[in-house]
């Protein structure tokens, strides 16, 4: 290591970014004992950055660790969160994942599918930077508005 790579913290620096903030909110919401109030929310997000190092280090064999399987659950909580913030339509989540890692998420708004994503490897779940993570939530909430702006009468319906 470097000492550039010493000093800079984990996932680089922290963007600004309407989803992290969303995110953040979502997990602060399951501290019901106060907990994670001292910490920032790069703290509390930390376990959403892996980087390909680490990723390389993570088994896939046996069933997902139910830490991993809960941080998926949050992402899309947040997207979910984001969809109605931008359109005002409520979009919740369905998923299905397999005891090997693999399964999908679908976000719902109304009659209507507004982001389905096929996981796999669920075991790596994780962003290699707080950019990637800011970038990945914020295109699925694009789509998904795209996709209740094409189709207005299904999603509040």
């Amino acid at each position: 290591m470097t000492p550039d790579t010493l000093n800079t913290p984990r996932g680089g620096e922290m963007v600004e970014s309407d989803f992290l903030k969303q995110l953040a909110a979502v997990i602060r919401a399951e501290d019901s004992y106060g907990q994670w109030d001292g910490k920032t929310d790069a703290d509390i997000m930390a376990e959403f950055i892996v980087t390909k190092e680490e990723r390389r280090e993570i088994p896939i064999i046996g069933d997902p660790d139910p830490d991993v399987m809960w941080r998926v659950s949050k992402f899309y909580d947040a997207i979910g969160l984001m969809i109605e913030k931008r359109t005002g339509c409520m979009a919740s989540q369905m998923q299905k994942m397999s005891h090997e890692g693999f399964g999908r998420v679908v976000l719902i708004a109304g009659k209507l599918v507004v982001v389905s994503k096929h996981l796999r490897d669920i075991h790596r779940f994780g962003f290699e930077s707080w950019e990637k993570l800011a970038e990945g939530g914020e295109k699925l909430i694009a789509s998904a508005a795209e996709t209740i702006d094409a189709h207005p009468a299904a999603a509040r319906g």
